[in-house]
C-alpha cells in the first residue's frame, strides 16, 4: 500500500499535480489542512481514496477538523494540529494520540516536514507543499508504504 500525504497547499495546487503525475498508481491520499477550497480538485486528481481535514485556514469548509480510520495495522489519526500548540514542538499532539489509542497522528499547520517515529506513537507532518518554512525551504511531502509484512515506512521527499 502506498500513501502520499501533504498538507499546507493553501489552494496552490501546481506541486501536487506535479507529484500526482510523477508518482503514478496511489492507495490513498492524505490532506492535513489549509485545502482553502481546492477540495474536489485534489479529490479529482487523486484517483484514489482521499482523506481531508480541515485547517485554519479553512474558513468556509465542510471538511471535519480530525478523523480517525485504519491503514493497515495501524490506528491513524489526522488533524491539522493548530490546536495542539504544534509550534512548540509535537509532544502534547503525541500525548494525545496515545491517549486516544492512536498508533500514528498526522499533522500540519508548521510547514516544516516530521518523521517522529520514537516512543509509542508515531507523528508525521509533510511539511508544506505551497510555503516550505524548513531551512531548505523546498516544498515537501511524505510517501508512507506499508511492505508486505504490514510495516509501515516512510520518506521525506522534496520537490525541486
Amino acid at each position: 500500500m502506498r500513501v502520499l500525504i501533504i498538507s499546507d497547499t493553501h489552494r496552490r495546487d501546481e506541486n501536487f499535480m506535479k507529484i500526482i503525475k510523477r508518482l503514478g498508481k496511489l492507495d490513498m491520499v492524505i490532506h492535513l489542512g489549509d485545502v482553502e477550497g481546492s477540495e474536489e480538485i485534489i479529490r479529482d486528481a487523486a484517483g484514489c481514496r482521499v482523506e481531508m481535514v480541515a485547517g485554519n485556514n479553512d474558513f468556509f469548509s465542510d471538511l471535519p477538523t480530525e478523523k480517525t480510520f485504519n491503514i493497515g495495522k495501524y490506528r491513524v489519526w489526522i488533524t491539522h494540529g493548530h490546536r495542539y500548540y504544534i509550534g512548540m514542538g509535537n509532544e502534547m499532539i503525541k500525548q494525545e494520540a496515545v491517549a486516544q489509542g492512536m498508533d500514528i497522528v498526522m499533522y500540519g499547520h508548521t510547514h516544516r516536514p516530521v518523521i517522529d517515529i520514537s516512543g509509542s506513537v508515531m507523528a508525521i507532518n509533510p511539511g508544506s507543499l505551497s510555503y516550505p518554512r524548513q531551512e531548505n525551504k523546498k516544498p515537501s511531502y511524505i510517501i508512507m508504504e506499508l511492505d508486505r509484512n504490514g510495516q509501515a515506512h516512510f520518506a521525506l521527499n522534496y520537490i525541486e
